[in-house]
């Protein structure tokens, strides 16, 4: 293990993958990842399933299948992407044991398209729970306003839950109300606590992005030298402070009367995620969200791309936090004095994101209705599906490696 990943994990830092495809799983890499300490979890969303699926690589035999059955394209959606989410499960199986439960996640978002709806949302997170069928699974929902009361259904049924696309303060602070009614509406009706898990994907790069071009409007457009210095000093500061002042939260609330009930009843605090963690300004370090966000009990859900520049250096990995929040506060109140209010920035930044992910929805639908098409299926613009004519021609054998299907239940 490169030490720089050591080092976060020693630091009480999980990393984890945020990618997942078939390749992956059926070549061996993720399994090799996980046992060489890389990573102790993973996450996805509808844009990474998009482009795996997209590029067909792995799924053939399977959409063959899917499409004699006819099965109808949202099922078939859901088939494909829970025997990826089921199979990655199983590979961090040991993970998960060896954590006490807590690491060894993997993560499927419920259909962002519902994201303002909470009873489809929550039927949504107990049908995902009961298709993947692994107890180290997160079903993971938008912390929208509509999504808040269906984190709460969720964990109050015993599911764990990853809440997704948290960008401000205000909004984490709603979640993690929402966390602790789920858990004492489960501990009112005398069930467990234990082994149940959640983590607080809280957005960093985004914030970043956005603000930043918001800057870019003092920037050398005005005769006040003061603005233009306040914005310079200002840039790819945002996201670090606000990602540190949710910390500040979290630390609060562990110590807090509330929560204490809830521990001695033998419940776990949701944890924060850093989410988004790859770096879109190329005049910081790849691993900017990476080494200026290390605490006790975070996750770290990184690109490979930003997990390969992390286990390619060699460094220390201390607390960059806790000692900040000053600094991080002063941060934010420089931007409030330009106008810069990061509720509404991050009011923005959700309406962006659920967007991004129904986009994405829609595109993968689209593929998988085209790759159903070319093994042979009609279907029709409702999303039913004319099951394809077999032949007596045997069926290609599955890739070395691949679970092969025999029922609508093993095909997740």
């Amino acid at each position: 293990m490169a030490n720089t990943v050591k080092n976060l994990s020693q630091a009480g830092v999980a990393v984890w993958l945020d990618d997942l495809s078939r390749p992956r799983l059926q070549s061996g890499e993720l399994r090799q990842m996980v046992d060489d300490g890389l990573i102790v979890g993973i996450t996805t969303n509808p844009t990474i399933f998009a482009k795996s699926i997209s590029a067909g690589i792995g799924y053939d035999e399977q959409l063959r299948e899917l499409a004699l059955r006819g099965t109808a394209i949202g099922e078939t959606l859901r088939l494909l992407t829970a025997w990826d989410v089921r199979a990655a499960c199983d590979v961090l199986r040991p993970v998960f044991e060896s954590s006490r439960k807590r690491d060894g996640r993997v993560s499927i978002e419920v259909d962002p398209r519902i994201s303002g709806d909470a009873e489809r949302t929550v039927a949504e997170a107990r049908g995902l729970w009961w298709l993947v069928d692994r107890p180290n699974l997160f079903i993971k929902i938008p912390a929208t306003r509509a999504g808040l009361p269906a984190i709460t259904s969720a964990l109050a049924d015993g599911i764990s839950v990853n809440v997704t696309l948290i960008f401000s303060i205000e909004r984490y602070e709603a979640v993690l109300d929402a966390f602790m009614t789920g858990l004492e509406q489960r501990a009112a009706k005398g069930q467990e606590l234990a082994g149940i898990e959640s983590v607080a994907s809280f957005f960093v790069s985004r914030v970043d992005t956005e603000i930043d071009r918001r800057l870019s409007r003092f920037v050398g457009s005005n005769n006040d030298a003061h603005l233009d210095q306040a914005a310079r000093g200002l840039h790819g500061k945002a996201a670090i402070a606000n990602a540190r002042l949710a910390y500040q939260v979290y630390e609060s609330t562990a110590a807090s009367e509330r929560w204490q009930v809830l521990a001695v009843k033998g419940g776990r605090l949701q944890r924060l995620l850093w989410a988004s963690t790859g770096v879109k300004d190329k005049a910081f370090p790849a691993t900017r969200y990476v080494t200026e966000l290390v605490a006790p009990d975070t996750v770290n859900t990184m690109p490979e791309a930003t997990l390969k520049a992390a286990s390619g250096l060699n460094e220390a990995t201390p607390d960059t936090i806790r000692g900040a929040y000053p600094e991080a506060r002063a941060t934010i109140e420089a931007l409030a004095k330009l106008s810069i209010n990061l509720f509404e920035v991050a009011e923005t930044l959700e309406q962006q994101g659920i967007a991004s992910f129904a986009k994405s929805w829609d595109e993968l639908i689209a593929s998988i209705e085209e790759q159903l098409r070319n093994a042979g299926a009609e279907v029709t613009p409702a999303g039913a599906v004319k099951p394809a004519t077999g032949n007596t021609d045997a069926p290609p054998a599955p890739a070395a490696g691949a679970p092969t299907q025999t029922s609508q239940g093993d095909c997740a």
